[in-house]
């Protein structure tokens, strides 16, 4: 059995020698050690802090040619000494990354096939989520249209999902083989995606359905329609704008969200980027047969925006409260590296009141993240990060919890080599 794993590998590294391809082979070993004392949601006074290393490992095979494009990608997430150092069988930690096919039917038209990235612009409604050790993948089907003399691209989208809670010969006879039991994720979803580019005002837009299971075996559908304008103004000054309606249904409620956002950037030598980002909520005495008025920004990679201490839609901890956003964020070019300075300023985005049903002020929380990036050669990464957030009575009432000053530390290392092998290597 061991020589024919010698043999498979000794065919994939001398196959793009004598065809017309070229095959990529790439890693990522990225540790990351964490201390957590009131990350996502404020700590109690009693709460110890965390401490812990995590880490992503991964191994992918590219294969490029004139005509299609193969990508197959295995990772390993795990918490350092989370298995004994001798063992049998452990609990799976190592999955399936990506496993897809492009095919590339006209110079305009692809077509790709399986297990995927779906991430767009700022990755606000749909992103591939890489902060997070495990990232975000979707089985689906995308066609990819692209006129470059008009200079924009079209996307379309789909993907049907089903679970294993029946096995595979009932599908077709059982009357709950339809039934879709995985938690946090749609059964169908679609989605169209539209870029025009322009030299100073490029826009894209964006329109993207689910339908999710629902206990009582019925589903519900919801829609977000939207995009994003940006715009430059001179050499130094550029301002962007974000907009988002979600409608439709909510188990058996409607939906009337929404989601806006603007930024004003300023770029001399170093980046400074003030804007104001308001996703809706809904109000504590909203009536059973109001419509719910709370964004779901359920697939983008939100670590990216409202502060880098995932205090909102990473997670339950916000519910249904929605969020403003004020924040100043700095990217500084050092002589070594990059310092990004973020300063946030929180509101409620919905009217909320305590226990009592005493209205509560409007401020959340204030919070400083800071980030220090350095390149030390070609394909290795490293970051250091601070972040503290200090958290109002409101906030507290809201989360149940009693302490205020709130940290978060971390530091990472991402080493990812590539090995590219092609004819005439």
């Amino acid at each position: 059995m061991l020589r024919w794993k010698y043999v498979f590998f000794a065919w994939i590294i001398l196959l793009p020698s004598f065809l017309h391809a070229q095959l990529t082979i790439s890693a990522q070993v990225r540790p990351r050690v964490e201390y957590r004392d009131g990350f996502k949601t404020p700590a109690n006074t009693l709460d110890e802090a965390a401490n812990f290393i995590e880490q992503r490992s991964r191994l992918s095979f590219d294969w490029v040619d004139s005509t299609y494009e193969v990508r197959v990608s295995f990772q390993d997430v795990r918490i350092w000494g989370e298995s004994p150092q001798i063992f049998k069988q452990e609990d799976g930690n190592t999955f399936l990354n990506e496993a897809w096919i492009l095919y590339k039917a006209t110079p305009g038209l692809r077509f790709k096939i399986g297990r995927q990235a779906i991430s767009y612009n700022n990755q606000r409604i749909l992103g591939a989520l890489e902060w997070a050790q495990q990232a975000r993948r979707h089985d689906a089907v995308l066609a990819i249209l692209t006129n470059q003399k008009k200079s924009f691209d079209l996307h379309l989208g789909a993907a049907f999902n089903q679970d294993d809670e029946i096995a595979e010969p009932a599908f077709i006879q059982s009357p709950t083989a339809s039934f879709y039991a995985v938690p946090g994720n749609y059964k169908f979803m679609q989605f169209a995606w539209f870029q025009q580019q322009h030299e100073k005002t490029p826009f894209s837009l964006i329109a993207l359905i689910t339908t999710w299971q629902n206990q009582d075996t019925t589903t519900s559908s919801r829609y977000t329609v939207g995009g994003n304008l940006s715009c430059t103004l001179s050499s130094e000054l550029k301002l962007a704008a974000d907009a988002y309606y979600q409608g439709g249904r909510l188990g058996d409620r409607n939906l009337q969200a929404y989601l806006t956002g603007i930024r004003m950037s300023w770029i001399p030598s170093s980046t400074h980027t003030l804007g104001v980002e308001q996703i809706s909520g809904s109000d504590t005495d909203l009536s059973s047969s109001d419509a719910l008025t709370h964004f779901l920004p359920d697939f983008g990679t939100n670590h990216a925006h409202n502060g880098f201490m995932d205090y909102f839609f990473v997670g339950p901890s916000n519910g249904t409260v929605g969020v403003t956003d004020i924040f100043l964020k700095n990217t500084f070019h050092l002589k070594r590296g990059i310092l990004k300075v973020h300063l946030h300023h929180f509101l409620t985005a919905s009217d909320q009141a305590d226990s009592n049903g005493q209205s509560l002020k409007n401020h959340l929380a204030n919070e400083v993240d800071l980030v220090y990036q350095w390149t030390p050669k070609k394909g290795i990464l490293f970051h250091l990060g601070y972040s503290f957030l200090r958290a109002t009575d409101s906030m507290l009432e809201l989360r149940n919890r009693n302490r205020k000053d709130n940290h978060w530390a971390w530091m990472m290392i991402s080493v990812s080599p590539k090995l590219h092998l092609r004819k005439g290597n």
